[in-house]
């Protein structure tokens, strides 16, 4: 195929033409490395707190063009239920979705959520099995300060993390709270009466209402859309493995708008610098 010589000689000077956009798209694709579920306005902010500052509309292009776009995995499951009935006592909702708060270590919340994973059995079958995540959050900084993770909903793994949580918001000035469904385990006698023992309010959500508790639910769909929806664990040790990364890497690293954006632990401590 033939071309007039104006458009090859174009066409030539453009191949020939350095990247002006070189040095922004290797800083892309360095984020990208560490944060691959980084979109549009987290690749803007990172390349922001490196000196470079891009407009928007940029940055939608050259993550097109770089072939970058976060894939988005949703799966409707049915959300694991703890709830169990009235086994001990319903504590009132102290929280009232009143989830702000500018006191660290003030308004904790817990909950638990399930994962499935599939594992070959001694005699070749490939089993599903389950594994569940106990987080304690802070509603401050969504910092989970403490978790457990086992093999089946036990009350040894709740209780182990309700105390690491408590230990480390005893430096908090004011009389804490510690929010939760109404799940079980935390109608247990133990549980109730730690948290009386530290002379922390207990709160519960209002039964079969997930919005009472929703910064947890929202840590739990951010969790599974970034590192299990659209992937397939073969053994317990590879998830667990993969859920201690991906929460390291959250409260260090994952950077979110309403803190500034800064991680849960970058935000806790340049405040605390401040002070």
């Amino acid at each position: 195929m033939k071309f007039p010589k104006a458009t090859y000689m174009y066409w030539q000077k453009r191949f020939d033409r350095p990247n002006p956009d070189q040095e922004i798209e290797e800083k892309m694709l360095e984020i990208r490395k560490d944060h691959k579920d980084y979109g549009c306005l987290r690749l803007k902010k990172e390349l922001e707190n490196q000196g470079i500052h891009v407009n928007k509309k940029k940055i939608q292009r050259l993550i097109k063009k770089l072939g970058i776009e976060v894939k988005s995995y949703t799966r409707k499951s049915r959300r694991y239920n703890s709830y169990r009935g009235k086994v001990g006592t319903v504590a009132k909702n102290r929280i009232h979705r009143r989830f702000y708060t500018n006191i660290c270590h003030q308004k904790i919340t817990t909950d638990t959520t399930e994962f499935k994973y599939y594992e070959v059995d001694t005699t070749g079958v490939v089993r599903q099995k389950k594994l569940y995540l106990d987080p304690f959050m802070d509603f401050y900084n969504s910092e989970i300060l403490s978790y457990r993770i086992s093999e089946k909903p036990n009350a040894l793994a709740i209780m182990e993390g309700l105390e690491e949580a408590i230990q480390m918001t005893n430096d908090c000035p004011f009389r804490r709270t510690f929010h939760s469904d109404q799940g079980w385990a935390y109608q247990m006698n133990a549980y109730k009466n730690k948290l009386k023992q530290h002379k922390i309010f207990q709160s519960m959500s209002r039964k079969g209402n997930c919005l009472d508790n929703s910064p947890m639910e929202n840590f739990f769909g951010l969790l599974k859309q970034e590192i299990f929806h659209g992937e397939v664990y073969r053994s317990l040790d590879e998830l667990k493995t993969k859920i201690d990364q991906y929460i390291y890497y959250y409260n260090h690293k994952r950077i979110k708008k309403k803190l500034n954006w800064r991680s849960p632990v970058q935000f806790r401590e340049a405040v605390k610098t401040a002070v």
